[in-house]
């Protein structure tokens, strides 16, 4: 195919992809990019995009061809591709299920039609202890124990197993979406949340029944798992990140499924009811007396005859999670996230052990047909105050991001916004207490940190859902599964270092469909010439990824205009 100048991708014989921002060409070339190449940096005109092998076996476990990549490099690019480009592809891609985990008379096998591959596997050191005796040149005995660590080590040597094996049933458990729910308005799934519960669920076969669907927050991932289970139709497990969260699952069961109060059971540091649909926290699984102990809430997993499990939020699963999850490759396994991005790199583990990417949307398609609302986001850039440029210049290093994230000219910049947004619901979203406090002191507004009762978060968020108050504080608390769908703006005044998930936790809370329609506004105020600034840089890769950009304002320029 003939190079064209006037597109906007340069691909490179490293695998690394430059996309031009400024071209035409470039929103097209995103979102085609976005299904198999991992975003790695996003600076303001060239943002440069990566073929990793994880990437590359996702976008397989979907059904995209190496062909099929090819052929957009090939559409979008400058210049001839690489000569070595298409065959490295066809090769990455290519090991995506040539080994196969399947179920047959002498139990569970690792089957490889070519036996030179599977022999040279079998003498890994990562693999063979995972193996039991060979039953023919081209399989060899897995233990049942073994199903997810054998599968954990090929990905680690670069040969993805594909788990045919199938699953337990588990217990029955009938169970019908409603058309009118209890609320009495009318319900029924959104197309892409049956078409997501569809493609995990492949009519029960196993292809399907373990993987992980990608939705923005907002676009109502808690329906794809209330979808599933009606197709399943089995006794459920769900985990989720916090106590609200799970009492939000609840409400949603009860609302838009035919099962009844005593089948839903909430197993938390509060309350341990099991139940056929049992919803826990991952703190709670988790929960271990000592370091040196065992986790004694993890018999919660043998305690009923699970048919399937449903990990939400699954980018946030606790390592000791992987752990029993890999003792557990027999049960159905749904995991629900925004994003796959984990910031402590365990993606691998995620694609072996609750399975690949079998679904996703992009966030800005979710928004032109109305699903999300229409955001714009707006970087606020401000200086430190010079009495404490000082204190920032001889700090240590690990100190530094947090004195110019708490810095006190932040709160002069949540004033003017809260002014300019009197009748919108805000919230306010940061990292440190102390500064959180101050801006509660300062603007007299509710407060929700992790030592607030489950009792008065829940009251405080029933009274911003019914407008009672129309703003609110929240620390880290505020990134997870927090339903508050008339939250049109939101004012980040710190975060997490360059955490990516937290930005999309955080940009989610403001995304739920507005009744009249308006746009929502998200604001993050970052202080200039500081280790906060590099990292806003690396939070924004996510907005980029989705197809979003960031407005950047100076706080000088944005409280002029309010004296003016």
């Amino acid at each position: 195919m003939a190079f064209d100048p006037a597109q906007p991708l340069i691909v490179q014989a490293d695998r690394s992809l430059l996309l031009e921002v400024d071209n035409p060409h470039y929103p097209a070339a995103r979102d085609a990019l976005a299904p198999f190449a991992e975003l790695e940096k996003s600076p303001e005109h060239i943002h440069t995009y990566r073929l990793t092998p994880l990437s590359l076996w996702n976008a397989a476990a979907a059904g995209m061809t190496a062909a099929a990549m090819i052929a957009v490099l090939e559409t979008f690019a400058k210049f001839l591709l690489p000569g070595n480009l298409a065959k490295d592809l066809a090769e990455i891609v290519g090991r995506y299920g040539r080994v196969r985990l399947e179920r047959a008379e002498g139990g569970l096998q690792l089957v490889c039609s070519d036996a030179a591959l599977l022999a040279e596997l079998a003498r890994s050191r990562k693999v063979k202890e995972y193996l039991g005796p060979p039953l023919g040149p081209d399989r060899f005995f897995v233990a049942e124990a073994h199903r997810g660590v054998v599968k954990q080590a090929l990905i680690a040597v670069g040969y993805p197993a594909e788990d045919l094996a199938g699953y337990t049933e588990g217990a029955p458990l009938p169970t019908a979406l409603r058309s009118i729910a209890q609320s009495g308005l009318p319900f029924a799934p959104r197309d892409y949340q049956h078409q997501a519960a569809d493609v995990f669920f492949a009519g029960g076969d196993a292809r399907g029944g373990s993987g992980v669907i990608v939705l923005p927050c907002g676009a109502g991932k808690t329906i794809v798992g209330l979808t599933v289970m009606a197709q399943v139709q089995k006794a459920t497990l769900i985990l989720t990140t916090s106590t609200t969260a799970v009492k939000q699952w609840r409400r949603e069961i009860l609302d838009k499924t035919s099962l009844l109060p005593h089948e839903v059971g909430e197993y938390t540091g509060e309350t341990k009811n099991l139940a056929p649909v049992t919803l826990a926290t991952y703190q709670i699984v988790t929960y271990r007396p000592t370091k040196d102990e065992e986790f004694p809430h993890f018999r919660l997993f043998d305690e009923r005859d699970w048919g399937l499990i449903i990990y939400d939020e699954v980018h946030l699963l606790p390592a000791p999670v992987f752990r029993v999850t890999a003792q557990i490759q027999a049960r159905r396994r749904l995991g629900l996230t925004a994003t796959l991005i984990r910031e402590d790199g365990r993606e691998a583990d995620v694609f072996s052990l609750i399975g690949p990417k079998k679904f996703d949307v992009p966030w800005r398609e979710l928004e032109t047909r109305g699903w999300i609302a229409e955001a714009q986001c707006t970087e606020v850039r401000l200086p430190l105050p010079d009495e404490t440029r000082m204190e920032y210049a001889v700090a240590e290093w690990r100190n530094k991001f947090r004195i110019a994230a708490e810095n006190p000219h932040k709160l002069d910049v949540v004033a003017e916004l809260l002014r300019r947004w009197p009748d919108s619901q805000v919230l306010i979203i940061g990292q440190y207490l102390s500064q959180l406090r101050a801006l509660r002191d300062r603007f007299d507004i509710p407060l929700i940190v992790g030592s607030t009762g489950s009792q008065e978060r829940e009251d405080l968020y029933g009274a911003f859902r019914r407008g009672e108050i129309k703003r609110l504080i929240l620390s880290k608390v505020g990134n997870f599964a927090i339903d508050l769908p008339d939250a049109n703006v939101l004012i980040q005044v710190s975060g997490t270092f360059g955490s990516r998930q937290e930005e999309a936790q955080r940009l989610g809370r403001i995304l739920r469909p507005k009744t009249d329609g308006q746009m929502a506004h998200f604001y993050s105020l970052v202080t200039r010439d500081t280790r906060e600034l590099d990292f806003a840089h690396h939070r924004q890769l996510f907005l980029t990824e989705q197809g979003y950009s960031y407005h950047i304002v100076d706080a000088a320029d944005l409280l002029a205009s309010s004296a003016a």
